[in-house]
């Protein structure tokens, strides 16, 4: 019984030290082994691994990628003297434990205020160099690659390697707003007065020239007539010349019964003429002799 006894006491401080010396890493994971507070190994790759019991002591840090999100807006201005309200976030990693906790000693928030620093002495150069217009649309894309990069080389000196820097959202503050606002509905009204302007002396220009067509439409069409009924009237005369050449005599009579036709239209009409006039010619003689 007693030697069952001391079997079981040894396994059981075997199992003891074991469990003391062995640990694992996961891969979402570094792992550094400190040795009375000296770091004696990195471990970057998941697996099982064992550490002198009671000695040495293990601290982990994330593989994964970690977000830097601002609290509030950060201030900034631009090469116009304007001030703009950014909110950004950063994607980052740690890719060397080693140098991570020499520089911030591990500490997750210390090492975020450094990038955040690194980041916003960025936005502060970009912003100073560019217009409103250029951070809000222009070059948002082309700002946000540089801040990367600079990030990046700056933060690899603390073990981190920045993946992306965004600008989610480029604001103006409150009062900036309402002026740029009230200049923009100046500008608008200032293009809508002047394209009114432009379109109604395209409209008087359109109607002058109609009106002008249509003096040159008219003009010609009386031109037109009056040269038909010039050549009408020629027609006609040559017609009755050669007529009255044929037999003057009835086309004198003719004559005669056309002007009294029109001279007796009405009951009432009068004239007042000599009884012997050439007028009454061929009512006092049908025949047209002379009396």
């Amino acid at each position: 019984m007693r030697n069952i006894a001391t079997l079981l006491l040894g396994l059981l401080a075997a199992l003891l030290l074991l469990s003391l010396s062995a640990f694992t890493v996961d891969q979402r994971e570094y792992a550094l082994v400190f040795r009375l507070g000296e770091i004696v190994s990195v471990k970057k790759t998941p697996g099982l691994y064992f550490k002198m019991p009671l000695v040495d002591n293990v601290r982990y840090f994330d593989k994964r990628i970690l977000t830097l999100n601002s609290a509030d807006p950060d201030r900034f201005i631009t090469s116009e003297k304007k001030n703009v309200l950014v909110d950004s976030f950063v994607k980052w990693r740690i890719i060397d434990p080693l140098k991570y906790y020499v520089s911030v000693k591990g500490d997750e928030l210390q090492a975020e205020r450094r990038l955040a620093q690194t980041v916003n002495d960025g936005l502060r150069a970009e912003f100073g160099k560019r217009t409103i217009n250029d951070v809000v649309s222009g070059e948002r894309s082309k700002i946000m690659e540089i801040l990367r990069v600079r990030a990046d080389r700056d933060s690899r000196q603390i073990g981190i390697e920045v993946l992306d820097v965004r600008l989610k959202r480029v604001d103006l503050p409150q009062e900036v707003s309402e002026s740029v606002y009230q200049r923009m509905e100046a500008e608008r009204k200032r293009v809508a007065n002047e394209l009114r302007s432009q379109g109604a002396g395209a409209a008087e220009k359109i109607r002058a020239d109609a009106d002008r067509q249509r003096e040159v439409i008219l003009a010609e069409a009386f031109r037109e007539a009056q040269r038909v009924k010039g050549e009408g009237d020629a027609k006609a005369s040559e017609i009755y010349a050669r007529a009255y050449g044929k037999n003057p005599e009835f086309y004198a009579f003719y004559r005669s019964m056309e002007a009294y036709r029109n001279s007796f239209r009405e009951k009432t009409d009068v004239m007042v003429l000599e009884p012997n006039s050439e007028f009454f010619k061929y009512m006092r003689d049908p025949g047209g002799s002379k009396k």
